[in-house]
């Protein structure tokens, strides 16, 4: 148009239906920050390989990167990372899975449950994990060859003396959580036991929820020599399940970002959370008593 005599760009543009703006875009991003990114995402994946897209954009964003999830998900396919789907199964019929006593604050309503998996020479392990309902934090997983009533109870006896005791309990009608002397324990210390239907684990949905991200990124990608590796191992992913790892559910922020904003809001608007459920009897007294439980669950 301009060899014709047409000078002005901005009737030109108008002929053609051409925006100046993008007749004047220059791309922002160089080769070596696409490279980076790249590179970036690669080590997540080999990191973290049981995350998706979605996931390691946010652990992008949290570590300073300024990109959006359309970016990622571009780079994600054309380095081929994503993971394989599952098949659904299909439900011929079933409740909905309505939840009883839902929580509405930290430390309303806990929830426990017990997995099993094996060591490399075919020893068993029971895992017992703890989890808080509201804040999805792993509470604690406890690993031994067997776990029985007095081993819950040792676990939600430190749980007390290091957090204070929740108003409900949560779990299925497994012989450890349904023993006398569990059931004995916690009805002294002011805690309400919630029972699921037999048969009905649609209405635990958050330990099974976590039992699922356990077995998935842990138990199945780790093969163990001992227990004493297990328990090393178990205790470093939950560490960084409740630290690092960001919950599509909470915002993708991580579990102990989320209890610390409630925790933060709560005694802001004046009430102050768990101290009206934790009885004067499961305050650690002294120094050696707290000691003498860790050992324990040792």
């Amino acid at each position: 148009m301009q060899a014709e005599g047409l000078s002005s760009q901005r009737r030109a543009c108008a002929l053609v239906e051409l925006s100046r703006s993008s007749l004047y875009y220059l791309p922002l991003r160089r080769a070596e920050e696409e490279a980076a990114l790249r590179a970036r995402i690669k080590q997540l994946a080999r990191n973290k390989r049981r995350y998706g897209y979605r996931r390691v954009w946010m652990t992008l964003r949290r570590e300073g990167w300024v990109v959006n999830h359309k970016r990622v998900h571009r780079i994600w396919r054309e380095l081929g990372l994503s993971l394989p789907r599952k098949r659904a199964r299909k439900r011929f019929c079933g409740p909905k899975g309505e939840v009883a006593q839902r929580a509405v604050h930290p430390d309303h309503v806990w929830t426990y449950d017990l997995c099993e998996d094996r060591t490399e020479r075919g020893k068993r392990l029971r895992l017992l994990s703890v989890v808080d309902e509201y804040t999805r934090e792993c509470l604690a997983i406890r690993v031994a060859p067997s776990i029985g009533g007095e081993q819950v109870v040792e676990t939600l006896r430190w749980l007390a003396l290091t957090r204070g005791m929740p108003e409900y309990i949560r779990s299925d009608n497994g012989p450890e959580f349904i023993a006398q002397a569990v059931r004995g324990w916690l009805q002294g210390a002011g805690c309400q036991t919630i029972f699921i239907t037999p048969g009905s684990p649609w209405e635990n949905p958050y330990i099974e929820s976590f039992i699922g991200k356990l077995r998935d990124e842990c138990l199945n990608c780790e093969v163990f020599a001992d227990l004493k590796e297990a328990r090393v191992v178990i205790e470093a992913w939950r560490e960084e399940y409740n630290t690092q790892r960001p919950h599509s559910s909470l915002g993708y922020l991580t579990p102990a970002e989320f209890a610390e904003q409630s925790r933060q809001g709560e005694v802001a608007g004046g009430r102050c959370v768990g101290s009206g459920r934790a009885t004067p009897s499961l305050r650690p007294h002294s120094s050696r008593e707290a000691v003498t439980l860790s050992l324990s669950l040792v």
